[in-house]
């Protein structure tokens, strides 16, 4: 959904970028001194020419950024944040100009907030997740236009192959990325095209895995009960059989054979057998806890 500013918030908009545009550049030399002066001694002086006189790198870049239906406002602000960043960061010795350090600094600050904003469900913060969100739709275009016949609404598996080599990313990634950029965020209560006089509308057609309130309820019973009845036929095993069903099948991680035997000093395949029979006294013990528990029913 695009964004669209009132008028208020429209000529506010326009006094802003006029003044940040009428600011003077300044001379390598001058930003040089204020960039030291700011690092140095803090001069606040320093910081606010430097930064007015780089604002128009703000404005320039919130313009490119537009078309993802979010308030220029916004877009400037988050600049500004990037172009504070810049100024804490550069370094004068590294003969660099402010205006070329500063750029990455604004473009990164606005992409992260258009991530952070552009839908309600978030994007993946990855380097190729970003990659994609900014350039699948600039790159498609270019390729489609090489390939005329490959100009459709539809991600063709040629396509999306020459994509994700591009991007150095999976086949798959870039198919869900093409379906994000061609969505748009939709109310649940929203109703379908077409739905009659149902008036059905998207939750409608949700579907809760979850388990009910009674399904609940119950399988905490039937755990409770389950339990009960394991710990008593626990008490039918011996002390050396009761052990090894304790460490092989009641813990995280169990213990193995060899691990075993040599606790009890016996063999592997002697830990093997008093497994196998305490097993057998523990099934026999459970169903007939289970039989004694049961309701008959009423003829």
């Amino acid at each position: 959904m695009i964004h669209r500013d009132d008028t208020l918030t429209q000529k506010s908009n326009q006094r802003f970028i006029a003044r940040a545009m009428a600011a003077p550049m300044l001379a390598r030399a001058d930003e040089y001194e204020l960039a030291r002066a700011w690092r140095d001694t803090g001069d606040e002086k320093a910081l606010h020419r430097l930064i007015g006189s780089y604002t128009r790198l703000v404005v320039a870049m919130a313009t490119r950024f537009r078309g993802y239906g979010l308030p220029v406002g916004d877009l400037i602000q988050e600049g500004h944040i990037g172009l504070l960043q810049a100024a804490a960061r550069f370094e004068p010795e590294r003969n660099l100009r402010f205006a070329t350090y500063a750029g990455w600094w604004i473009r990164a600050a606005m992409q992260d907030y258009i991530l952070r904003n552009w839908s309600i469900v978030r994007l993946g913060s990855a380097a190729t997740q970003k990659a994609l969100f900014f350039n699948l739709r600039s790159l498609r275009a270019r390729i489609e236009g090489k390939k005329p016949e490959s100009a459709t609404p539809m991600l063709s598996p040629e396509l999306r192959d020459d994509l994700a080599r591009a991007f150095r990313a999976a086949p798959e990634e870039v198919e869900r990325m093409d379906q994000r950029l061609a969505a748009q965020d939709v109310s649940l209560h929203a109703p379908l095209s077409g739905a009659g006089d149902g008036g059905a509308s998207w939750q409608d057609f949700i579907v809760d895995d979850a388990p009910t309130p009674e399904e609940d309820v119950m399988a905490r019973r039937d755990h409770a009960v389950r339990r009960a009845q394991l710990k008593e036929a626990l008490k039918g095993l011996d002390l050396r059989e009761r052990a090894i069903i304790r460490a092989r099948h009641l813990r995280a991680q169990g213990a193995t054979l060899e691990e075993l035997g040599e606790k009890l000093n016996v063999s592997k395949e002697r830990v093997r057998q008093l497994e196998s029979r305490a097993l057998s006294k523990l099934k026999k013990a459970m169903l007939e806890a289970q039989e004694s528990q049961r309701i008959p029913v009423a003829a």
